[in-house]
């Protein structure tokens, strides 16, 4: 194969990649490319910075209303509060992010409210089967949970010897309180998210001023 030729095969993004890009002339050229320049490795980075501070936020406020929630909601509705506690700390949640991604990630100046509302509609796209996923895996949990409470418990006892004073009584809350299924739901649900908003943001919320850096 000549030069011109392997030159022609070999993938050329936009901005450096996150990773190394595999030069095989055996990949798909343009659907490599356009998957490539929607990371670039700076931006990306930064996302992920306030990505890990949005997801620990949005998964605290989660657990508070959730924990708040199951004082007055029968947990065999858990499988429904847990889709109660997600809407409502949406707003709050959302607003945060938006001001993380605004100010240290994509970096636009102005156009505060439509930003705003233009995030609302990404994390909206995808707020349906968040839910629904939330919903279906907490009763998942909650199932799995009860078949293996004798092997849970076992492990919480030995777990007892370990620890003290805070960790312990935050380990025991969590392991035989009647929402366990709820918060390790919400936090998988949270987590998966992170990388559909990303993509979400750069091609909605953020657009024009993403667009005009890769330009440069």
């Amino acid at each position: 194969m000549s030069s011109d030729r392997r030159e022609s095969l070999e993938v050329h993004p936009e901005h450096p990649p996150v990773v190394p890009i595999p030069q095989d002339p055996f990949l798909p050229r343009e659907p490599l490319l356009r998957l490539v320049n929607l990371f670039p490795a700076g931006q990306f980075v930064r996302y992920l910075y306030v990505g890990v501070f949005n997801t620990v936020f949005g998964y605290i406020s989660f657990v508070v209303i959730l924990t708040l929630l199951n004082a007055v909601l029968p947990a065999r509705l858990l499988y429904l509060t847990v889709v109660l506690a997600s809407v409502l700390g949406m707003p709050l949640n959302i607003t945060v992010a938006y001001l993380g991604y605004k100010l240290f990630v994509f970096r636009t100046k102005g156009n505060y409210l439509w930003e705003w509302l233009k995030c609302f509609a990404v994390y909206g796209s995808g707020m349906i089967p968040g839910l629904v996923a939330l919903s279906a895996l907490t009763r998942f949990l909650q199932s799995v949970i009860h078949r293996h409470a004798t092997a849970l418990h076992s492990f919480l006892s030995t777990a007892e010897g370990h620890l003290q004073g805070r960790s312990l009584t935050f380990l025991q809350h969590i392991a035989t309180g009647k929402a366990t299924a709820g918060y390790v739901a919400g936090a998988v649900v949270i987590g998966v998210s992170t990388i559909y908003s990303f993509v979400g943001h750069k091609k909605v919320t953020f657009r024009a001023k993403a667009d005009d850096e890769l330009s440069r």
